[in-house]
């Protein structure tokens, strides 16, 4: 090869080798590839009851549902607090409804009410028509509760101005557990919660990991056969004073609860309320224990204080950074 043919090899051998050629390419040569959508959950919503809607969904394969109320008092200027009412083992969005009656607070409060529903249960050990999955006696569920909740605030959050650092959960019983689970695995979200006649789980209480000081509410009976007051641990259900110290400790409250004691001498009962104070972000840790009480959701009425009542008057003190000002 003469020099003149020589350098016309170079040249073009390199010019190749600049455009690519050869077999070989650079990373940089090589368009992304395009990055797939996100599927966001949808709902179908449906008329309930007045100013109530039925929503369903399909959540991780499950078709779950909520009742949502929404009162005519809040404006477009308002952005709204939001209570989840979390029903009882083996009942219904509908029956906690209609039983708990949040409506006439909610209108004053201009709030919402979610009336979230459990799915069925059936392990090795119970069944049932609906539950939450909370651990205890639960054991076996797979359903991510935790998630559906997250997911059905993400949903509200699409389609109402809702106040984000005012999300609380109630809840009857099983709805108890769940709220204090959610208290233990969603408290980014959830400021503060209230328990009727449910309690901690032995799993919970083994691993709860909250985020921020917690308000934390407990309503319950002396004579609750179904989730005792001193616990049962053949079904994984912690005593009550447990649960509060628990919380009592976590808040960094004084440890020494203060204690007064209401008599309905007209109903012939009792209830006693402690009270933990001191505690960070001035959050509290309460409880009312009533002497006359089984496994119910007491009304004035009958055992002196209000289920509902107190729970709006708890709920109005606090938002995810602690007691409101």
């Amino acid at each position: 090869m003469n020099v003149r043919n020589y350098y016309l090899f170079i040249f073009f051998l390199l010019l190749i080798v600049s455009c690519g050629g050869g077999g070989s390419s650079s990373s940089e040569d090589v368009a992304p590839a395009p990055t797939p959508p996100v599927s966001e959950p949808s709902e179908n919503c449906v008329f309930y009851a007045t100013n109530t809607e039925r929503c369903s969904l399909t959540h991780k394969g499950l078709d779950r549902y909520y009742l949502i109320y929404t009162p005519t008092t809040i404006t477009n200027n308002d952005e709204a607090p939001v209570l989840f009412a979390l029903h009882g083992y083996g009942s219904s969005a509908e029956t906690h409804k209609a039983y708990t009656m949040h409506e006439p607070f909610a209108n004053t409060n201009k709030a919402i009410v979610v009336y979230a529903q459990g799915y069925k249960l059936e392990t090795a050990l119970t069944s049932s028509s609906s539950h939450w999955n909370v651990g205890a006696w639960t054991i076996g569920s797979t359903v991510d509760d935790i998630d559906f909740i997250n997911t059905v605030i993400d949903l509200i959050d699409d389609k109402a101005v809702i106040n984000k650092n005012r999300i609380y959960s109630s809840g009857m019983s099983n709805g108890g557990f769940m709220s204090y689970n959610l208290a233990c695995n969603l408290s980014s979200r959830i400021a503060a919660i209230i328990s009727v006649t449910g309690s901690f789980s032995t799993e919970m209480l083994a691993d709860c990991n909250p985020e921020h000081p917690t308000p934390v509410m407990q309503i319950h009976g002396t004579l609750d056969p179904t989730v005792p007051f001193n616990g049962n641990s053949a079904l994984g259900m912690v005593p009550i004073e447990t649960t509060l110290e628990f919380w009592a400790d976590y808040n960094l409250c004084n440890p020494v609860p203060e204690i007064s004691v209401i008599d309905f001498f007209d109903l012939g009962m009792s209830v006693d309320h402690k009270v933990y104070k001191e505690c960070q972000n001035n959050v509290r840790v309460e409880l009312f224990k009533s002497s006359g009480m089984a496994h119910t959701w007491p009304i004035e009425s009958i055992y002196g204080i209000g289920a509902t009542k107190e729970i709006w008057s708890f709920i109005n003190q606090y938002d995810l950074s602690g007691r409101l000002e």
